[in-house]
């Protein structure tokens, strides 16, 4: 049975990216990149909130000023849970299910005519990598729960001091 690679295994270069890219801090930025957009929508929209409403009205969601004072908050709370750690699989899925639906309420290319349907494909396409994007942070956040989990386990088994 083979023996599994260690980082002596691994090349200088490798060790160096491997150390960059999965270090805390640049983790914390790609997550901010993920949540950027419902960051900016939702201050948008709380500091015009005339134009929050308008939007809201426009997609035919009434009565307007709830639905707009609920995707503030929203949008707010589950990108808070994904950046600060606590229940971030949680905030990814909600965030996941949440560009999901908007992206089939607004984004309706099959609809559209041809010169607004390549831009609206082409944006709907890309929601679908921001919920893919969500899902593989749930999907993370919940495999390193679950290993944690495993390590306490482990740990409180044992009798022999390891």
């Amino acid at each position: 049975m083979a023996r599994p690679m260690t980082s002596f295994d691994r090349p200088a270069e490798s060790r160096l990216i491997t150390g960059l890219v999965a270090s805390p801090a640049v983790r914390w930025i790609a997550l901010l990149g993920l949540c950027a957009a419902y960051l900016q929508g939702a201050l948008t929209k709380a500091f015009d909130f005339p134009a929050a409403i308008a939007e809201m009205q426009h997609f035919g969601l009434a009565p307007a000023a709830p639905f707009a004072v609920l995707v503030i908050g929203f949008e707010l709370c589950a990108s808070a849970l994904i950046l600060s750690g606590f229940y971030r699989w949680l905030g990814a899925l909600a965030l996941a299910g949440f560009t999901l639906a908007a992206t089939f309420v607004a984004l309706r290319f099959w609809e559209m005519a041809p010169p607004g349907r390549t831009m609206a494909a082409n944006a709907f396409f890309e929601h679908l990598g921001l919920a893919g994007g969500f899902l593989l942070v749930a999907w993370s956040d919940l495999a390193s729960r679950r290993d944690s989990l495993r390590q306490a386990t482990l740990g409180t088994d044992r009798d022999d001091g390891r």
